[in-house]
């Protein structure tokens, strides 16, 4: 791959001069990368355990909404996070998204009541509303385009490193010592990711100063046409994803897997086994081609969910699910960055997530009313993710097909 980038000279510029020497394994991506992984494992930790938590407060029947409010927050925050990414830089937007993590970990035992829970699920999403968008940024900047592909799946790799221990790590801290431990063990893990951002250089040239003016976003700064077709395949595939993080805790239990963080761990070992080789093939054949690929991973995971019947059939969907998954992230990264204007990467990147977020918090509440604690009603459910996806295949499809008929036309 070569030598690392000398801190002397700035990213951008290195982008420019295709004299240097290329690499894509430099310290700050490198840094940016184990910051990332902290992050992830910050929020990860809980997902499994938050649904039997909620039914202790009292709010079995509201799971949904663990998931849904999360990402309704990320979702609107987007526009914010895409905008102030582009101007004030792409460090103070990631400290937000980490900062977020640390206080709701913070809070978490001190508002231990239905209303309190339900705040913290809310403002908890600011984290993942600010911090991927400016992440990706920086990743843009500091990356030479012929590797974008493979650094997305490097970075995803951290991602699913992140996720994957952190799920077992929080159900065994809850089983051994209670879940106020796993958030406070939570809020120091996304301490450390803080740390390392601070070592770490801007690299937006020129910035602006914070202004409140900034928070003012218009239509331009909430959707980027150009970024559309990625944001449409995202909205196909991710429901699927918010369907998961709900039910399969619940599945777990009714199937005698007592560890619920098991389902999450194969999963997200599964995206690392598959995001870097993803990444490159993307770089070398084209973002549609795989994530077609992913899409039809996708709808397969949903079917060994809705028919498992047995711990073996639900660890096999998690590992599709994963396969799927870590096919699908680096590609559409990559794929948001290329259509996106050079000067304007946040915006792009903000609308795709928009998409992203819309997908897994109607996936996680359509998930949570239907299934209304009633195990009988989830195959339902997973097939209804399933045709989802097979529909972001197709979508995939016609677009192959528009685009060949175009170069013909001309």
């Amino acid at each position: 791959m070569g030598l690392f980038w000398p801190d002397s000279v700035p990213p951008n510029q290195l982008q420019k001069n295709m004299t240097v020497a290329q690499t894509l394994y430099t310290r700050p991506f490198l840094l940016l990368c184990l910051s990332h992984a902290l992050f992830t494992a910050s929020f990860s930790m809980m997902i499994p355990e938050l649904p039997a938590y909620l039914t202790q407060l009292g709010g079995g029947e509201h799971k949904g909404w663990i998931i849904a409010l999360f990402t309704f927050t990320a979702g609107i925050s987007r526009p914010f996070s895409g905008k102030l990414t582009d101007t004030i830089g792409r460090i103070p937007v990631m400290y937000v998204g980490v900062f977020a993590c640390v206080a709701c970990s913070l809070l978490y035992p001190q508002l231990a009541f239905l209303g309190g829970f339900f705040a913290l699920r809310f403002f908890h999403g600011f984290s993942t509303g600010f911090k991927p968008t400016g992440t990706s940024a920086y990743v843009a900047d500091i990356v030479p385009d012929q590797f974008r592909g493979e650094a997305m799946g490097v970075l995803g790799i951290f991602f699913s490193v992140g996720g994957s221990a952190s799920p077992l790590l929080g159900s065994w801290l809850t089983n051994i010592w209670g879940i106020n431990a796993m958030f406070y063990t939570s809020a120091g893990l996304a301490l450390l990711s803080m740390a390392i951002l601070m070592n770490m250089k801007e690299t937006l040239r020129p910035t602006q100063k914070f202004q409140m003016r900034l928070l003012r976003v218009g239509r331009t700064d909430v959707f980027d046409p150009l970024a559309l077709p990625s944001a449409i395949t995202m909205l196909f595939c991710y429901v699927g994803y918010g369907v998961v993080l709900t039910l399969v805790p619940d599945l777990s239990d009714k199937l005698g897997v007592t560890n619920r963080g098991i389902c999450f761990t194969i999963f997200t070992l599964a995206s690392v086994a598959t995001r870097f080789f993803a990444g490159k093939i993307s770089d070398e054949m084209g973002r549609v081609p795989v994530l077609k690929v992913s899409a039809l991973l996708i709808a397969l995971s949903m079917g060994a969910f809705a028919v498992a019947n047995s711990a073996a059939l639900l660890f096999i969907a998690s590992a599709l699910f994963g396969l799927g998954n870590g096919i699908f992230s680096p590609a559409i990264n990559a794929w948001t960055i290329d259509l996106g204007e050079p000067t304007r990467k946040g915006r792009a990147l903000a609308t795709m997530y928009i998409a992203l977020e819309i997908a897994i918090g109607g996936g996680a509440l359509l998930s949570g009313w239907y299934f209304a604690n009633d195990t009988t009603r989830m195959p339902q459910v997973f097939w209804f993710a399933g045709c989802m996806s097979l529909g972001g295949w197709a979508y995939l499809s016609y677009l192959t097909r528009t685009q060949k008929r175009f170069r013909a036309d001309n």
